[in-house]
């Protein structure tokens, strides 16, 4: 299935660090960034991470909380989120059930071996849970700021 801008956010529960649950649906009224990143402690992901976490209190500001989604567990993600101060939780999706519906899984190349893995993708989803903005093949450098201001251009027009 593909996502495009204007449809649903797909409606999905899973677990995420602080002994909580993230599902799309159940924040209607607040506007949601969802980030797949592939592996908890790598360079790029950590850089990512720590973007989207020294930019909190703007994203707070226009109304928007930060997820973070990749495959690793929970004690993984819990490690990681405190190793780094990261002030959003990470939603463990092991089995890929959200990066599934997300269409963020690819086949990729390492060292001349393929496999599968996540695509880094941002999600940008509207107080109304639908998609407002999507971002494929993401660089990390810069592209925090970019979903902060489309999260602020979107909080400005509600």
């Amino acid at each position: 299935m593909s996502i495009t801008i204007g449809m649903p956010a797909p409606d999905i529960t899973l677990e995420a660090t602080s002994a909580t649950s993230f599902n799309p649906a159940a924040f209607k009224g607040k506007q949601v960034v969802l980030y797949f990143y592939p592996k908890d402690a790598t360079p790029g992901c950590t850089t990512e991470g720590q973007d989207f976490r020294d930019r909190m209190e703007a994203f707070e500001k226009a109304g928007t909380h930060v997820f973070g989604v990749s495959r690793d567990t929970l004690r993984r993600h819990e490690n990681f989120k405190e190793k780094q101060g990261f002030p959003f939780e990470l939603v463990s999706d092991p089995q890929e059930t959200l990066c599934r519906a997300f269409d963020v899984i690819r086949l990729k190349k390492l060292y001349g071996k393929e496999h599968e893995g996540i695509e880094r993708s941002t999600f940008l989803i509207d107080r109304e849970g639908n998609i407002a903005a999507q971002w494929r093949k993401v660089k990390v450098a810069g592209h925090a700021d970019e979903v902060l201001a489309m999260a602020q251009a979107l909080d400005a027009g509600q």
